[in-house]
């Protein structure tokens, strides 16, 4: 879901570059989603959310599976040939078994990327090797199942997300364990705003998304209670003083995001809402969510430039999130 540079301009006669829409700059092709895939995860929610993708625009899909390795091959040797037919019969099993995932979830088969449907590489390093294909297939999204052990419908970080959330140069969509989502696909658009860089990206993003499909756009803010984030040692008793100040800080700080997205897509349909409760999860809670809803999110400035880097705020967003999440680079 990136925006490529390299698209060519539209040429439209009789309206100047600089009175043009971002929308008008590029020419629209189908987003390239690589979904990563192990043949043992006892969930298909990667499958689910390029489904739901699917229903909303037309896409090009190619998966990709690592087999993990654990020792050094000795070419030549018995073992070597043996294991060499092992990995060819494996990797063909992998291919196989992500593409009938994808077909099982509703994708049309039209949508696998025609030339090479699936890739599986043998690493040792996971994370290295699906930057590579997300690479070499000029993705725009790369999708991340859950933990197993996550709730249903929320998501939870493993070893490969946690190391990608932190190192990725492309966007991340996470799929929340055994997701409901919409039988109409995306039909809005959210963005967690709250006036910095990092969520400057995320709004022209998710701006740029909703406008594609045609959706509303929601900004939006949340506030657990409290003084800090988390626990503290010394009870602070907030009063409704305080949190009318926070909400009205809240809700200016998101009419300035308003104004930012409508700038930049002037006919968007924009509303936003801030939420406020006990801990993450409460103060998430406090608002509507709907089947078809994806929020997206910005990187922390603390990663490299064009880089995912999640920090604190984002990582208890995303356990608590209902809905599937897009987390963009800075």
């Amino acid at each position: 879901m990136s925006s490529d540079s390299s698209d060519k301009k539209l040429k439209k006669k009789g309206k100047p570059d600089n009175q043009r829409t971002p929308d008008e700059h590029r020419e629209v092709r189908p987003l390239r989603v690589l979904m990563t895939w192990r043949p043992e995860s006892a969930g298909d929610e990667t499958a689910q959310f390029i489904a739901w993708l699917s229903r909303t625009e037309p896409l090009i899909v190619r998966t990709a599976t690592v087999i993990s390795r654990v020792w050094s091959e000795q070419p030549g040797s018995r073992q070597h040939a043996e294991y060499e037919r092992w990995l060819a019969e494996e990797s063909a099993a992998c291919a196989a078994s992500a593409q009938k995932a994808l077909r099982d979830a509703g994708v049309p088969q039209s949508m696998l990327d025609a030339e090479i449907p699936s890739v599986v590489v043998t690493d040792h390093s996971e994370t290295s090797v699906l930057i590579s294909a997300a690479k070499d297939f000029d993705a725009d999204l790369m999708l991340l199942g859950s933990h197993p052990a996550a709730p249903r419908g929320r998501f939870r970080i493993g070893s490969t997300a946690d190391a990608l959330l932190h190192c990725s140069p492309f966007s991340l969509g996470l799929a929340p364990r055994d997701p409901k989502l919409s039988k109409r696909g995306v039909t809005r658009v959210n963005c967690s705003y709250v006036d910095t860089e990092q969520s400057h990206q995320a709004l022209r993003h998710a701006a740029d998304l909703a406008a594609r499909w045609n959706v509303p756009l929601r900004l939006v803010a949340f506030s657990p209670r409290g003084a800090t984030m988390y626990p503290t040692e010394v009870p602070f008793t907030e009063n409704s003083d305080m949190m009318v100040e926070w909400r009205e800080q809240a809700m200016a700080l998101l009419d300035r995001g308003k104004d930012r997205a409508l700038s930049r897509h002037p006919d968007l349909s924009v509303e936003i809402a801030a939420g406020a409760g006990y801990g993450w999860s409460g103060a998430i809670n406090d608002m509507k969510w709907k089947k078809g809803d994806l929020l997206v999110m910005g990187s922390s400035v603390l990663g490299d430039f064009n880089r995912v880097f999640i920090g604190p705020s984002t990582n208890q967003i995303l356990r608590h999130a209902p809905v599937p999440v897009v987390i963009s680079p800075v």
